[in-house]
């Protein structure tokens, strides 16, 4: 079976019905759990990202208090487990001030929980790679927000 593309399935659902659209959608959402989250965020979070963002923000640092006291091949896969969440979050708003927000609280984290004096070379890989993508996501914004976020970048480098 050929999957369509993007344009074909806006072309097909922009002919169909209201009611018949609200059944597709709820049908896709039964099937898988990232589908039914990012339909509850379209519906209910969207309106107000930054306080969405603030609950990311809260999971986050919920993360990280069950990470103390565990050994590094456990710091290192909840940390992992940490950034998954943060990625599937930032996709779902589609904001690149979302991202560079949340990416930077995230290296915040790290570097305030000492995890890079551990020696690791996974854990400085991990962390150096987010680093390059908030780099990535504050040069695509307004220069006044770009000036913002490149301060606490340049913290976060020194640190």
């Amino acid at each position: 079976m050929k999957t369509a593309t993007i344009t074909e399935l806006k072309k097909e659902l922009s002919a169909i019905p209201p009611a018949q659209l609200a059944a597709l959608c709820l049908r896709l959402a039964k099937y898988k759990k990232d589908n039914k989250e990012l339909l509850a965020y379209l519906l209910f979070e969207a309106h107000d990202e930054q306080n969405y963002i603030e609950s990311v923000k809260a999971e986050i640092d919920e993360g990280f208090l069950e990470m103390s006291g565990d050994t590094l091949y456990i710091t290192k896969k909840k940390l992992r487990k940490i950034l998954r969440y943060t990625t599937k979050h930032i996709k779902y708003t589609g904001s690149r001030q979302a991202e560079t927000e949340l990416l930077l609280y995230f290296c915040t984290k790290i570097q305030k929980a000492g995890l890079l004096k551990q020696n690791s070379t996974t854990l400085n890989n991990l962390y150096e790679q987010q680093l390059k993508k908030i780099g990535k996501a504050i040069a695509a914004q307004h220069e006044d927000l770009q000036y913002d976020y490149q301060k606490q970048l340049d913290t976060l480098l020194r640190g």
